[in-house]
């Protein structure tokens, strides 16, 4: 019975670990496509000027990009949770087995570091989404 929970254990890290990766490849694919098109949508148009439409447009493609990062944060952070939880049951696992000297502690600290820097790059991406377009607009 300890083995089959341990496999289980180890699948759901497995699959968290999959679906954090959905999260942040999303992400990031989608906030390279909201700066260029923000950054599209903010140019001038040629001797006209910006147009009240592309205004428009750029306003939603700000709350969009809002959206889906929020999304993309809290599937991290919900991962970021699980991932503790199985580690931290898998760690008194090997302890109640005699076999936690094989575990390193610290790599509970390193996933802990790598969720958080996920957490940053998003926050930087999602920043520059909506940043750069935006100071384009008010600066050209």
């Amino acid at each position: 019975m300890l083995t089959q929970l341990h496999d289980h254990m180890a699948e759901e890290a497995q699959q968290g670990a999959r679906t954090d990766t959905v999260f942040v490849v999303t992400a990031v694919i989608f906030n390279l496509i909201a700066l260029v098109a923000s950054w599209a949508v903010a140019s001038p148009n040629g001797t006209e000027g910006h147009r009240t439409s592309n205004d428009a447009i750029l306003a939603v493609l700000v709350l969009v990009t809002l959206a889906i990062n929020a999304f993309a944060v809290r599937g991290l952070l919900s991962g970021k949770d699980r991932m503790q939880r199985l580690l931290a049951g898998l760690s008194a696992m090997y302890a109640d087995a005699g076999v936690a000297k094989y575990y390193d502690p610290a790599l509970m600290a390193n996933y802990r570091s790598r969720y958080t820097a996920f957490l940053g790059m998003l926050g930087v991406l999602a920043g520059a989404a909506i940043a750069v377009p935006l100071l384009w607009r008010l600066l050209a």
